[in-house]
């Protein structure tokens, strides 16, 4: 279990600080949540705390596995399928497992996708989702701006 003050990250909403672990009554079922306060957006999640672990929150990475994902982005290889669909649901799903090196290719794909031919709506809020959760986790474990990082990826895929 986390306790306040604790860094995780959601692998759909990024990572945050447990600021709060609260009791609500959701349908007369009495359920303890995190109150999860993202630095990006000035956002706030509630996860259930006997969920947690199934929906993938874990610890924050380490400043050198962040470094190891940044530094290894130029050297991902993207392969993405033409198929729209096919291409959206291996995306969703490699976000949805929380690995940081998953997310950074699916930032990687899309950029580049994006300077052969404009992405969709879908898929430009997909990359803006991936790039915040990304984001998110580098910014807390290496205690950096938002924008340096934002910076860097694009300078690795570019």
């Amino acid at each position: 279990m986390f306790q306040i003050g604790d860094q995780i990250v959601h692998p759909m909403h990024g990572a945050g600080v447990v600021d709060d672990i609260v009791e609500r009554t959701v349908d007369g079922t009495v359920r303890q949540y995190y109150s999860l306060k993202l630095p990006v957006g000035n956002m706030k999640v509630m996860i259930p705390v006997d969920t947690s672990e199934q929906i993938g929150v874990r610890p924050i990475a380490t400043a050198e596995r962040a470094e190891e994902v940044l530094t290894a982005i130029p050297f991902l290889s993207v392969d993405m399928d033409g198929n729209w669909n096919r291409r959206y649901r291996e995306n969703m799903e490699k976000i949805k497992s929380g690995n940081m090196m998953q997310v950074a290719s699916v930032i990687k794909g899309l950029l580049l996708r994006d300077q052969v031919k404009a992405l969709s709506t879908g898929e430009r809020k997909m990359l803006h989702s991936a790039k915040q959760i990304l984001i998110s986790e580098v910014v807390l474990c290496q205690h950096v701006s938002f924008e340096s990082v934002e910076e860097r990826i694009f300078r690795a895929v570019s």
